[in-house]
């Protein structure tokens, strides 16, 4: 079983920045893949962003390349999302998800095993 906690939600104006932190505990963190996922008001739950687990291939969704940047470190069992520029539109809850073993797959929400309780994250205009 693999546990997740997200922090460093909040509110923030357009063209701010943030940065999610989601730690993991439980089994090793460093042997699964991890993503972060986003659901805005009145919207499906929506890939944003993986990471392989050594860290070696990421993969964003369209709408947010070149302003978030995923990370992580395996020695504080934790992943990153950077996010910079950041709009209204990226208005939404923030997920956090863990692969329980080797997937193809790496954008539903099926791809995963284990997910966070989320942190809202809002972009006022």
């Amino acid at each position: 079983q693999v546990q997740l906690v997200e922090s460093g939600g909040g509110l923030v104006q357009a063209g701010g920045s943030l940065r999610l932190s989601c730690a993991a505990s439980g089994r090793p963190f460093s042997t699964y893949g991890m993503g972060w996922f986003r659901q805005g008001p009145g919207k499906a739950r929506d890939f944003v962003a993986f990471i392989s687990w050594r860290g070696g291939t990421t993969d964003y969704a369209d709408s947010v390349k070149g302003r978030f940047t995923i990370s992580r470190d395996n020695t504080r069992n934790t992943v990153y999302l950077q996010m910079n520029s950041l709009k209204p539109e990226d208005t939404a809850v923030y997920y956090c998800a863990a692969q329980g073993g080797l997937r193809l797959g790496r954008n539903a929400d099926a791809d995963y095993d284990y997910w966070g309780q989320g942190t809202q994250v809002t972009v006022s205009s």
